[in-house]
């Protein structure tokens, strides 16, 4: 009897462990798959932004980069319109060259250039801001240079190139003084750079400008100076060589290894080892040069591979629980199913051997099912008259609740219908007018006082709003006039604070009001020295209103169940206004609080303060 089931088990065991170990092989080539997608894809959400934030820094330095540009670039045009310029070209006395080298020596000060010079026509700088200095320019020839040339032919010139006297590097901006046809020289600003190379060395990314032959001109870093970024072709080698526009630099290449097919590369700098870069490339407006910038990725790639890594095995993770969870069940299912199979087939051959003892269980058994079926037949008829039950005890509780809620409009507007007839028996229709408006208004009142009901039912609410605070107590005060004729002075409200609002609707907190002030009204009674003071505090984001009365305080048998329907201490009385007005305060965000002794009532309702 017992060989199946020893083999099924066998069975089983062995299944499940093939199954476990394919389960194992899947998941490590998923995780091999998964991680290797989440490096590539780390990989390049990093890259991109990398150069996302690299663009928007690149344009910052190219901008700041136009504007150091500009400052000079109209000073060479105003000294070619200036008459000492022109005068000293044109005459060539001794006592105009010394007064225009003293102008020129005020100038550079202010202009942002480091020298300004005046050099006729044959090329010789005949005035310069430096005339002091040992590297003055005065009397140099610089007829070799290709801003005089230009300037001459074309009148106006932009070069870059390193001075041929102070050996430093900078922008030659010159301008013609003169017609065409009879030019008198050129007056230049040079431009250097030095402290922009400063705020760009301060990033700690390699930062340069290069022309359009791919010479480095401006750069972070200064041993980059006068190299290029590709290889010169050999004319183009040549020609910069004979203009001597960058001295004696050998214009060799930069330390760089461009990727294929990106705008990554490999570079060196200067005393450290070599380090993969993004290149971003922008254009200098109104310049032929090139801004770039190269931007270290390897930290940004690492975090970005690390981070897509981790998600993706977090997310391995869990579908491989969720995996390992539905094996296992399956697993369970079937050995269940198999076990349940082999105890059908145990089970038939028994019956086959006990019939005589079957067939007694059966009739036992079926005794036994005819008296659960009574028992249940029972069961529904009594859950039946539970639900029969439950549904008339809420629908005379929302009936209470609608008549205690609009007993006081109701109340109201007969009040102002009598008015009305004494009005109309008067001859006098502009209250009449007034008094119907109102009336119209207490039956919105009452409208809403039905859908808020039904809205309760439905387990659902008014839309909250910012609600002016004293508009809402006058409101109530208002619906209480007409009950508490000649009684109402005993109610004292306190100055509230100007444009108060909380987070209500008003016709509800109106209701509540009306509650309060009505029980506390009701509390002192005909009391010679009864009072009812409202008073409202802002603390932070809520506002507390507090209805303090003088009456002899609630009894502690209501007070344990105040907040309970039908609890009430008044004959003629639901035990439902206290409910709803909670019921109200807490759909918008708020609570009801009350304390009570012998010397009378505060009820407490705490709201949220409107954000106007």
């Amino acid at each position: 009897m017992d060989a199946r089931p020893t083999t099924l088990t066998a069975d089983l065991s062995r299944a499940a462990k093939r199954q476990w170990l394919a389960f194992a092989v899947t998941l490590l080539v998923v995780t091999i798959a998964a991680l290797y997608a989440a490096g590539i894809y780390g990989r390049s959400s990093a890259i991109s932004g990398l150069e996302e934030q690299g663009r928007t820094d690149a344009n910052l330095k190219v901008a700041l980069l136009r504007a150091v540009l500009e400052r000079p670039r109209a000073l060479p045009f105003l000294l070619s319109r200036d008459r000492d310029v022109a005068e000293a070209l044109a005459g060539g006395e001794s006592a105009k060259r010394a007064l225009l080298d003293r102008k020129l020596e005020e100038l550079v000060a202010g202009a942002g250039a480091a020298v300004i010079y005046a050099i006729d026509r044959t090329g010789v700088a005949i005035s310069a801001s430096n005339w002091r200095e040992p590297t003055s320019f005065v009397g140099n020839d610089y007829s070799f240079r290709a801003y005089f040339s230009r300037a001459m032919k074309e009148g106006t010139a932009e070069h870059f190139g390193l001075g041929s006297v102070s050996k430093r590097p900078g922008l030659y901006i010159s301008h013609r003084i003169g017609p065409a046809a009879a030019p008198l020289g050129v007056v230049v600003a040079k431009m250097e750079f030095d402290q922009l190379e400063r705020d760009w060395h301060e990033t700690r990314r390699p930062s340069y400008v290069v022309d359009n032959n791919n010479v480095v001109l401006i750069t972070s870093i200064p041993s980059w100076r006068f190299m290029t970024t590709e290889p010169l072709p050999a004319e183009n080698l040549s020609a910069i060589r004979e203009s001597l526009q960058f001295g004696e630099a050998p214009l060799a290449p930069l330390p760089f290894r461009q990727t294929a097919g990106s705008n990554l590369l490999r570079a060196v700098l200067p005393g450290g080892s070599a380090e993969t870069y993004l290149r971003i490339t922008t254009p200098v407006a109104s310049t032929p040069w090139r801004f770039e910038y190269l931007v270290p990725v390897a930290g940004a790639v690492t975090a970005g591979m690390r981070e897509a890594r981790l998600l993706a095995l977090i997310a391995i993770g869990a579908i491989t629980v969720a995996a390992a969870v539905w094996l296992r069940r399956r697993q369970t299912a079937l050995a269940n199913a198999a076990r349940d199979q082999a105890a059908r087939e145990e089970l038939e051959r028994r019956v086959i051997e006990r019939t005589r003892d079957l067939s007694l269980a059966r009739d036992h058994l079926q005794a036994e099912i005819a008296d659960h079926r009574e028992t249940e037949t029972k069961l529904q008829a009594v859950q039946q008259d539970l639900v029969q039950a439950n549904g008339l005890a809420i629908l005379g509780q929302v009936a209470a609740g609608v008549a205690h809620e609009i007993n006081q409009p109701l109340a109201t507007i007969r009040a102002y219908a009598d008015n009305s007839k004494v009005f109309l028996a008067r001859s006098k229709p502009e209250p009449v007018i007034e008094n119907l408006g109102l009336i119209a208004d207490l039956t919105d009142r009452i409208a809403t006082i039905t859908e808020d009901l039904k809205a309760l039912a439905r387990k659902g609410r008014s839309e909250e709003e910012p609600v002016d605070l004293q508009e809402a107590i006058d409101g109530a005060i208002m619906l209480l006039r007409s009950r508490f004729t000649g009684r109402l002075e005993r109610l004292v409200v306190a100055p509230l604070p100007n444009n108060l609002s909380v987070m209500g609707h008003r016709l509800r907190l109106e209701q509540v009001f009306i509650n309060l002030f009505q029980n506390a009204l009701e509390a002192v009674g005909d009391r010679a020295e009864g009072r009812v003071d409202v008073s409202v505090a802002v603390v932070e984001a809520e506002v507390a209103i507090s209805v303090t009365d003088n009456g002899p305080g609630i009894s502690p048998a209501i007070l344990e169940s105040l907040f309970e329907p039908f609890n009430t201490s008044k004959a003629e009385g639901l035990g439902l206004g206290l409910v709803i007005s909670k019921d109200i305060v807490s759909d918008y965000g708020g609570r009801l609080d009350v304390e009570t002794g012998a010397d009378g009532t505060c009820f407490k309702v705490q709201l949220r303060k409107a954000q106007i």
